[in-house]
């Protein structure tokens, strides 16, 4: 975690689709841009001790996906993969970049990978923490659904969670622990940190996590994996792929899936699951340094 003592970054303002979205700036507008984009339900302070980190060599700005932190949520819950990468589009002409480096986690990764795959030109270097989806089995599961039962399975699911009332929390001290209990890594300051920026205090004193429920729901569209393949293959830049060993996640390179990257490397990080970033901090800040600096 950044030192007490240490400045504050500032929020602010930035607009796609009419919609009023948020990034965090930590600064140094001279130097190269760095982006770093969070994971589902999550939020741009996430990446904080990263950002404080690297500070001193890059502008690092870190934005609040829509439907996340202090962006606005999205009518008609349109939260796919493409408006998320138009979003990111967005984010970096309102930084007057001429190409940026790009750090995504989870959903944030596959984000990232979409961006550097479709704006190869814009991009020097990409990591993505658990970016690439679900693995060559899954995918196989998935392409097996009928579009019919496809498509009702999310009608039923986008009005359960429309229905559904978001989980209140009496304290912050509650919420915490319903952090903590979802990763047993965290240490105790950052699931109060992450706990803190996720939460929203209600009228009526109590909190709710700031996230719009709507983002939990899954795609109707059947999964264009073939698509997805061709987008990671036009990728020009270095790639660093980077997995937690105690992870749902696959490996790509026993699965095969790094062979579509031109420059791709894989690091496996120990002791560490789907928050690998959260679960082993200076380890990732060593790996994340020294493929920036090669």
């Amino acid at each position: 975690m950044p030192p007490a003592a240490a400045p504050e970054p500032v929020s602010r303002p930035f607009s796609s689709q009419r919609l009023r979205l948020r990034y965090t700036d930590w600064g140094n507008p001279g130097a190269p841009a760095l982006v770093l984009v969070h994971g589902g339900r999550d939020h741009a302070r996430s990446w904080d001790a990263l950002a404080h980190a690297l500070r001193d060599r890059w502008h690092v700005v870190a934005p609040d996906l829509r439907g996340h932190g202090d962006s606005d949520p999205a009518p008609g819950s349109r939260y796919g993969i493409p408006d998320f990468v138009l979003d990111l589009a967005a984010l970096v002409e309102t930084l007057g970049a001429e190409t940026v480096t790009l750090i995504g986690h989870s959903l944030g990764g596959a984000i990232v990978l979409h961006h550097a795959g479709v704006f190869p030109e814009r991009v020097r270097k990409v990591a993505a923490l658990e970016g690439l989806g679900p693995a060559p089995e899954m995918r196989e599961r998935l392409l097996a659904v009928p579009a019919a039962e496809r498509l009702r399975s999310w009608v039923t699911e986008m009005q359960g969670l429309a229905a559904r009332a978001p989980r209140r929390y009496a304290s912050v001290e509650e919420a915490v622990a319903r952090m903590q209990e979802a990763n047993a890594h965290l240490t105790p300051a950052l699931a109060r940190h992450l706990t803190e920026h996720g939460l929203r205090r209600e009228a009526d004193g109590g909190y709710v996590w700031k996230f719009d429920p709507l983002v939990r729901g899954s795609s109707p569209v059947r999964p264009d994996y073939e698509g997805l393949l061709q987008i990671w293959e036009r990728i020009t830049c270095p790639v660093l792929l980077l997995r937690g060993e105690e992870s749902w996640a696959s490996d790509p390179e026993k699965d095969g899936r790094i062979a579509h990257f031109r420059d791709a490397k894989l690091v496996n990080v120990p002791n560490a699951g789907h928050w690998l970033h959260h679960d082993q901090p200076e380890f990732f800040e060593r790996e994340i340094r020294a493929f920036l600096e090669a």
